[in-house]
């Protein structure tokens, strides 16, 4: 059989937050079984932070990740590197902010904790995604390296912060954005890359607009049966909703086991 390299998001892909409980189906983990033991090579792409993300890698049994939007790379379980954000834009992002009372946070380390300068982002999102960690005259000056922002505002209104522009962000909750990296076809590249495959031999799942990026390759494109319209117009197969067997599907539609 010939070996194919699977790149899998991981919130709406592999796991389903159906009934408000997010859990991984069975039948998506006897898929990742069976796609081990026919010799391919498996890895998540995500958005999240690689520390956020990786005890879905214990979980799944998965050593490889493209994580942080693509700047982030993980092989064999190892934590190989993490790219940030340029600084100078991300605190230029933030005086900005700062000056029009629009309340931030960031992420200067791998880490699964959001800082803030005040309670004032949490009382505009009341959001519980990741702990928020609230630092008095937290500088964004003051770290060599910054991952991540956020910015509470409504969808939208991120079109009147100037300092938005050249900046990515995604956005998967109405209360704020991703200022994050939305790079996962260069991540998928580099590991290709790392790896000596090239790319037709990938195959990529997702179901969000932060999956757009990774839609772009020439690899098989898989959307869920539950992702958003403009992904499924990029894909190559749309398969069933995670919660009815879609990653079983696929695979086993696409002849991969």
């Amino acid at each position: 059989m010939r070996k194919r390299y699977l790149f899998f998001d991981i919130d709406g892909t592999l796991i389903s937050a159906g009934y408000g409980n997010p859990h991984v189906p069975q039948s998506t983990r006897t898929a990742l079984r069976k796609l081990k033991e026919a010799g391919h090579f498996l890895a998540l792409s995500t958005g999240r932070s690689e520390a956020m993300a990786r005890p879905y890698l214990s979980e799944l049994g998965i050593e490889n990740m493209v994580s942080d939007g693509g700047y982030g790379l993980t092989f064999g379980g190892r934590l190989l590197e993490i790219r940030p954000l340029p600084k100078e834009k991300m605190v230029s992002l933030v005086r900005e902010c700062q000056r029009k009372g629009i309340p931030w946070g960031l992420q200067p380390d791998n880490s699964v904790v959001r800082l803030c300068p005040d309670g004032s982002f949490y009382d505009a999102t009341h959001d519980i995604y990741m702990e928020t960690k609230v630092v008095p005259g937290l500088d964004p000056e003051q770290f060599d390296i910054i991952y991540k922002a956020y910015v509470a505002c409504l969808p939208g209104e991120e079109k009147n912060i100037e300092a938005m522009e050249g900046l990515p962000f995604c956005r998967s909750k109405n209360e704020y954005i991703f200022v994050e990296p939305t790079a996962k076809a260069e991540g998928i590249m580099n590991m290709m890359d790392m790896l000596g495959a090239p790319y037709e031999d990938a195959v990529v799942f997702g179901d969000s607009l932060n999956d757009m990026s990774m839609f772009t390759g020439p690899w098989i494109k898989v959307a869920m049966g539950n992702a958003v319209r403009e992904l499924k117009d990029k894909a190559d197969f749309v398969t069933r909703d995670v919660d009815d067997d879609g990653i079983y599907y696929a695979c086993e539609t696409l002849g991969l086991f």
